[in-house]
C-alpha cells in the first residue's frame, strides 16, 4: 500500500505539470487587457503608465518566460499577488478555501446521505411505489441545474417563508458555529442533492446486481434475516462502483459551489474565482486552479484506499 501510494503521489507531479501548463495559457486567452483595467484604477492610461504596469507585473516578458518565473514561485509555494488588489494569494484562500472545504464537505455528507439509503431501498423494493418514487426523484435531480432551484428557492422564500434567503453578511464557522451551519445548510442541500441522483441510480445497480449473488441467495438460505443479508453482506460489496462515482462526482461539487457561492453570496473560493476571471486577475485564476486540482487528485487516491477497506481482497502492490 505504501508503494501505491507513492507511486500515486510521484504520478501528480506530471499531471499537475500539465494542468498548469493549460491553465496558464488559457487565461491569457481570456478577451480584455488587464493593463487597461490596473490602469483605469489608477486613473492615468499613458504609455508611461502602461509601462510602468507591464515591468511590475512582468507581463512585458513573452508568455514562456512569466510561466517559467511563475513555476519558479510555485516551486517555492508562493502563488503569487493579486494584480487588482495587490494581496498575496495565500492570504486569500488562507480566509476562503476554508469556507469552500466546509460547503464541498456538507455537500458530500448531504448527496451520500440522500443517495446511498434511498438507491438500496429502491433496489430492495424494487418495482414497487417506493422503488418508482426513488428513481423519478433521481431524475428529477439529475435533470434540475442547482442555480435554477437556488434561484427559484430565493424567489420563493423570499416571498412566502423567511429561510433560504442569504443573509446580508457572512458568519464564520469559528465565530458562530450555529448561524453558520444555518447559512450553509440549504446551498448544502442545494448542491449535495443534485449529485445525489447519480449516486441513488448507481447504488440502485449495484445493489440488484449483488442482490443476485449466489453468496447472497447462501445468507438468506441460512436463516439471516435481510436486514443482517443487506447490511452485512451486500452493502459493502455494492458499495465499490458507488464509491467510484462519489469519487467522480468531487470536481462537480468543486464546480458547482463556484455558483453556489455566487448566489448565496459566500465568500469562498467559488466567488473569488468568478471575480478574478471577470477581472482578468491571472495570478488568482491560476492558483485557484492548482489547488482545485489538488483537492481533486487527492480525494481520487483516498478513493482508491477506500477500495481496499470495503473489499479486503483488493490489494494494491
Amino acid at each position: 500500500m505504501q508503494k501505491y501510494i507513492i507511486r500515486r503521489l510521484a504520478l501528480m507531479i506530471p499531471t499537475l505539470f500539465g494542468l498548469s501548463i493549460l491553465v496558464f495559457t488559457m487565461v491569457r486567452l481570456v478577451p480584455g487587457d488587464i493593463v487597461a483595467l490596473i490602469a483605469g484604477d489608477f486613473g492615468a492610461t499613458s504609455k508611461e503608465t502602461r509601462d510602468a504596469i507591464l515591468k511590475d507585473f512582468r507581463l512585458d516578458r513573452n508568455i514562456p518566460e512569466q510561466y517559467v518565473l511563475w513555476l519558479g514561485e510555485i516551486g517555492r509555494f508562493d502563488l503569487g499577488s493579486s494584480l487588482i488588489s495587490g494581496r498575496t494569494v495565500q492570504s486569500e484562500l488562507k480566509t476562503r478555501l476554508p469556507v469552500t472545504m466546509e460547503l464541498g464537505i456538507l455537500a458530500l455528507v448531504v448527496s451520500v446521505a440522500m443517495g446511498i439509503p434511498i438507491g438500496i431501498l429502491s433496489a430492495v423494493k424494487q418495482n414497487t411505489a417506493a422503488d418508482y418514487v426513488g428513481r423519478s426523484a433521481a431524475i428529477g435531480l439529475l435533470a434540475a441545474p442547482n442555480f435554477w432551484i437556488a434561484l427559484l428557492l430565493i424567489a420563493l422564500a423570499g416571498r412566502y417563508f423567511r429561510w433560504g434567503v442569504p443573509p446580508t453578511t457572512y458568519v464564520g464557522f469559528t465565530d458562530d458555529p450555529i448561524a453558520n451551519l444555518k447559512l450553509m445548510l440549504v446551498p448544502a442541500i442545494i448542491l449535495g442533492g443534485s449529485s445525489s441522483g447519480g449516486v441513488m441510480r448507481y447504488t440502485r445497480t449495484a445493489m440488484l446486481e449483488v442482490l443476485r449473488q449466489d453468496y447472497i441467495r447462501t445468507a438468506r438460505s441460512k436463516g439471516l434475516t435481510d436486514r443482517v443479508v443487506i447490511i452485512r453482506h451486500a452493502m459493502k460489496n455494492a458499495l465499490i462502483p458507488v464509491i467510484t462515482v462519489i469519487g467522480l462526482g468531487i470536481p462537480g461539487i468543486v464546480g458547482g459551489s463556484v455558483i453556489i457561492e455566487t448566489v448565496y453570496s459566500i465568500p469562498g473560493m467559488g466567488r473569488y474565482y468568478v471575480s478574478s476571471i471577470n477581472q482578468l486577475d491571472f495570478p488568482v485564476v491560476q492558483a485557484i486552479n492548482l489547488v482545485s486540482a489538488l483537492v481533486v487528485v487527492f480525494a481520487n487516491l483516498g478513493v482508491d484506499i477506500t477500495y481496499s477497506w470495503l473489499n479486503p481482497r483488493i490489494r494494491y502492490s
